[in-house]
């Protein structure tokens, strides 16, 4: 566990880590550092993350390297249509001495794994939804407290959407970043073609304790915020919404619903993690500029016009900024 007699140097202590565990992280992920740097930054601010890709991209090596490196423990759930809500959340079975007793399920770990969420029926998806929320599993009226950190990673496959069930808005909400995945450039997949069909053996460093994972959380949530920077996420916010008195004549246009009250809050935790892990004691506008695209890409639903015309979400984004 480590202590800090001040904030600055626990500043320069969280920025020192963070560059040390990516790394760490390069050894095995190659190219995607943006991808990686905002998963960090999700699991520094205690959010959620949906990586969005087509299938040989990493996502699940990306996730599992990355609870390697952290020191936490990993489990990954394979979300299938046969999938029940208590192979997720575990259950009640009865003892030799012809007592419940309750089997905790693979949700009991501090870094979760939902590979392809969209593959199960919505039943078992809202499995996840009181763990991602309240950090607690409720069975037979009892509800059991997961341990601290705990981060819910959750991959889907943008192509095959046959035989799939598209996560609903509230369980989309609950994700702090959604990252889109691209392919890797010429050069990086030339390193990993080279990587990965010899003999190398790669040995990863521990880095980050649970503990100390903890207290950054909480030191991100100590940093302070102008007034300035905090009405810009807010207003951020405001103008994706359809004929709110901040929102333009091109959100009016192409937009059906905006981000809620929840993006502004997310907005003003990543800036302070983004300003925290480049050795900045306070967030500026810039900062959330810098995470605006995966806060907001999930929580804009675009109108049949925008499909029509072929109007990115991303695109969107950009004219609110």
């Amino acid at each position: 566990m480590t202590t800090f007699p001040n904030d600055v140097e626990a500043v320069q202590e969280l920025q020192k880590k963070y560059q040390k565990t990516l790394t760490e992280i390069s050894k095995v992920i190659i190219g995607q550092q943006e991808i990686v740097s905002q998963v960090l930054c999700a699991i520094l601010c205690e959010g959620h993350c949906l990586l969005v890709g087509v299938p040989g991209l990493a996502k699940t090596l990306l996730v599992k390297t990355i609870a390697d490196v952290v020191n936490l423990d990993f489990n990954r759930i394979q979300f299938t249509p046969d999938l029940m809500p208590s192979d997720i959340t575990g259950t009640e079975v009865i003892d030799e001495q012809r007592k419940f007793k309750f089997i905790k399920g693979p949700i009991f770990a501090n870094i979760i794994l939902a590979d392809e969420i969209n593959r199960t029926p919505p039943k078992t998806q809202s499995a996840l939804l009181e763990a991602m929320q309240e950090r607690t599993v409720t069975v037979s009226g009892v509800s059991h407290k997961l341990s601290k950190p705990f981060f819910v990673i959750a991959t889907q496959n943008p192509i095959e959407q046959e035989g799939t069930y598209p996560l609903p808005e509230a369980q989309l909400d609950r994700f702090m970043f959604q990252l889109n995945l691209t392919y890797p450039k010429f050069d990086d997949e030339i390193k990993i073609v080279k990587s990965t069909t010899s003999h190398n053996s790669i040995t990863l460093s521990k880095t980050i304790s649970s503990q100390d994972l903890i207290n950054f959380q909480q030191l991100i949530r100590k940093i302070p915020v102008t007034d300035n920077v905090l009405q810009y996420a807010v207003q951020m916010t405001q103008k994706s919404r359809p004929n709110s008195p901040l929102s333009t004549d091109f959100v009016n246009n192409y937009v059906a619903w905006g981000a809620g009250p929840r993006a502004s809050q997310y907005l003003i935790l990543g800036a302070k993690c983004h300003a925290a892990i480049h050795g900045k004691f306070a967030p500026d506008i810039e900062d959330v500029r810098a995470i605006v695209s995966p806060i907001l890409r999930h929580r804009i639903l675009k109108n049949y016009k925008a499909e029509a015309e072929g109007i990115t979400i991303d695109q969107i984004i950009q004219k609110l900024c």
